[in-house]
């Protein structure tokens, strides 16, 4: 199989014969994931790891470098390392340099810095993920599948249900644009499956299982937790009476009717 930065060309049927000209099939092209981390040891080797899982692999070293590279092509899915070097967070400072180039672009960050207030921190900058690097390869893969199959969701057209109006919420599943009292609000990904999770059926209780699995998550109870109070904060900058969103001990979230 011969491989290029754009696609893959394969072979594909019967051998050719003589005089025939051969038929190619043009792949898909591989998903670009930007990998930010300062140590060449361990750059190096997620880099072979995830190319050798079919992902083009662009690493940076630094957060300045990442950025300026970020903003000349945009990747599919950006892993951020917090400590870059001499700069202790310029993992945060770089995701949200990113989030507000993209909305929706998947962020996950991938440290050794496991303390709770990081962990919040980095889902509140506007990250979609949050992993340590104690993860095994395959566990990393799959979360990174994951925020690839939602990205694909994002962009299938959706002609059952092009939009949801729940009162003052309106969600567009075409643009994956939310207004709420006709303000729009800068949700994630992540944050839009979760409210589309919880108002398509007000009054209905959804626990954290219910939440990954309609949002295509496959996160910590922690994450969750952290993920709906960023949701609520960001509908309360917009209108600081918002109350939609409701904790039901013991049980999980809902919606209100």
């Amino acid at each position: 199989m011969l491989t290029c930065c754009g696609a893959i060309l394969a072979i594909c049927g019967q051998p050719a014969r003589r005089g025939s000209r051969p038929a190619y099939t043009l792949a898909p092209m591989a998903r670009r994931i930007a990998l930010v981390e300062d140590d060449p040891a361990i750059r190096a080797n997620y880099t072979e790891a995830l190319r050798k899982h079919g992902y083009e692999v662009a690493a940076y070293a630094a957060r300045d470098e990442a950025l300026s590279a970020m903003k000349t092509r945009l990747p599919d899915l950006a892993i951020i390392d917090i400590g870059l070097g001499s700069d202790v967070d310029g993992g945060f400072a770089l995701c949200r340099d990113l989030r507000a180039l993209s909305a929706h672009l998947p962020i996950i960050f991938l440290t050794a810095r496991d303390s709770d207030f990081d962990v919040v921190a980095g889902l509140r900058l506007g990250a979609d993920d949050y992993l340590t690097k104690d993860v095994s390869l395959p566990h990393l893969t799959a979360r990174i599948a994951a925020l690839f199959r939602r990205s694909e969701l994002a962009r299938e057209a959706q002609p059952a249900e092009e939009r949801l109006e729940r009162g003052p919420l309106s969600l567009d599943l075409k643009r994956f644009s939310v207004t709420w009292k006709d303000t729009p609000v800068a949700l994630t990904l992540t944050e839009f499956w979760m409210v589309h999770a919880l108002a398509k059926h007000p009054g209905h209780v959804k626990n954290r299982e219910q939440l990954m699995h309609d949002a295509n998550l496959v996160v910590d109870d922690a994450t969750i937790t952290s993920h709906v109070k960023r949701m609520r904060r960001k509908f309360q900058a917009v209108d600081t009476a918002f109350d939609a969103i409701d904790t039901v001990y013991g049980m999980g979230y809902r919606w209100k009717e």
